[in-house]
């Protein structure tokens, strides 16, 4: 059998084809039931090669309806996985906002407490020098008392 190849694809098949033999026809009962013969293998070899070819044919297409198959499939898939994903990213967007609320809130706490605490420092580095400076005015006082006492 002669084999030819056709391009399907992103592959090579083989279609055979049916031999060409060339038989020389004789005449004679003997040889017209050798030509009989020879027609009936003929017409039974066409046969095979006609029904490997139409079975390779079912495969192709069996294999073409698969791959597109598996193609919607795989999408479908991926969709779901992407709309899941964007879900969980929405669901970690909420957590962030909410965290980072709170640390805003906090920040803001934070710098009003830093503002009370310099009043409070200031307050106290006040009195602080105020209790420096009175034991030097209550010493002036007392020397001036001292001496008014003693004129």
């Amino acid at each position: 059998p002669n084999e030819e190849l056709s391009q399907s694809g992103n592959h090579q098949e083989k279609i055979v084809s049916s031999p060409s033999i060339a038989t020389s026809r004789k005449s004679g009962p003997y040889f017209s039931s050798l030509d009989s013969s020879i027609d009936i293998l003929k017409k039974r070899a066409q046969d095979l090669i006609e029904n490997i070819n139409e079975s390779r044919q079912k495969d192709h297409a069996l294999m073409t309806n698969f791959r597109d198959s598996l193609k919607i499939k795989v999408s479908d898939l991926t969709e779901k996985l992407e709309e899941r994903m964007y879900q969980i990213y929405n669901h970690h967007n909420k957590i962030i906002q909410e965290k980072l609320q709170e640390f805003t809130q906090k920040m803001a706490k934070i710098s009003h407490l830093e503002t009370e605490l310099k009043q409070v420092c200031h307050s106290v580095e006040t009195v602080y020098k105020d209790l420096c400076i009175q034991p030097e005015a209550i010493t002036a006082e007392e020397e001036q008392t001292h001496r008014d006492g003693e004129s």
